[in-house]
């Protein structure tokens, strides 16, 4: 079991990307690490309204995954939405106005703003992606993309390897 930890100041990725491994020191289950991820964000991202992870199943095929926030779509093609680009690109989505974006995915009606990250495994595979909504537009900025990329790369270990 492990003992509460105090998150660390407001944009502070790399003191978050610590806690997040040395939380997960010994644990080989990607479905327990986006899990803690997806609890960790939504604590410490209190603009965020829903962060999850959106899992790869099948080719061109993303599927709900562990989430903090109101109900999620349960499965998204690559072809549509922020969450698809980001699959099909292998790049990060910031959405300053969802409504704006070509083939937005409305899950949450209320929802402005939105940042997707590819998320890769050990072997530089595309496992999942990370969404991150917000009920206020522009929520989120490129120094937040930046951060979580960062976060992310040091996280591969526990995304598993398809290798």
């Amino acid at each position: 079991m492990t003992e509460p930890c105090a998150l660390p100041p407001a944009g502070d990725y790399d003191a978050l990307a610590a806690i997040a491994e040395e939380v997960l020191t010994g644990i080989a289950d990607p479905v327990a690490a986006m899990a803690t991820l997806a609890s960790l964000l939504k604590e410490w991202l209190p603009r965020a309204s829903w962060v999850g992870f959106y899992r790869v199943v099948a080719p061109e095929l993303l599927r709900i995954g562990p989430y903090q926030g109101p109900l999620g779509c349960l499965e998204i093609p690559f072809a549509r939405g922020v969450c698809g680009a980001a699959a099909r690109e292998r790049r990060s989505q910031l959405v300053p106005d969802v409504h704006a974006f070509p083939g937005h995915i409305a899950c949450d009606e209320r929802a402005r703003s939105e940042l997707v990250l590819p998320v890769f495994d050990a072997a530089g595979e595309l496992v999942a992606v990370l969404d991150l909504d917000s009920h206020l537009p522009a929520a989120f900025t490129e120094g937040d993309a930046r951060g979580l990329e960062r976060l992310l790369d040091r996280l591969r270990p526990a995304f598993g390897s398809s290798a």
